[in-house]
């Protein structure tokens, strides 16, 4: 299977992955939620939420649940895909970086951590969504 395909197949899947999760699923852990709106957590090119800082321990654990939650996700539509967790992690850090909003932190392509603009998030050039 080709790069290109293989990008478009692990991108379709990981749309489906968020457009099916349930709605109590979307809905946001209060603490995760503040986290975010203040610049302490942001999502990672990897697929994972990331610190910006140095973090407390209550929201370490918070986010060190949703992370193992989410590589438990990923596993199971990795392997449905025929594909690695950290090919499939990575197409879903491009979508959800790509689905930041203004004010929220994501990880930009050098690895820095950026706050999103009103403009669309800088994405790396090998993200399936980038083209």
């Amino acid at each position: 299977m080709t790069l290109a395909i293989r990008s478009v197949l692990i991108c379709s899947l990981a749309g489906l992955m968020i457009a099916s999760a349930p709605a109590s699923a979307m809905q946001r852990e209060p603490a995760y939620a503040s986290a975010r709106a203040t610049g302490a957590v942001g999502e990672k090119i990897d697929g994972y939420l990331g610190f910006t800082g140095a973090p407390a321990a209550a929201l370490r654990a918070v986010v060190d649940d949703i992370n193992i939650r989410r590589k438990a996700s990923y596993a199971d539509r990795a392997r449905a895909a025929g594909v690695t967790i950290e090919e499939f992690g990575f197409t879903q850090g491009c979508l959800l970086i790509a689905r930041t909003a203004p004010g929220e932190k994501y990880q930009s392509p050098d690895g820095s951590w950026q706050t999103r603009g009103s403009g669309p998030a800088v994405l790396d050039p090998r993200c399936p969504t980038a083209r």
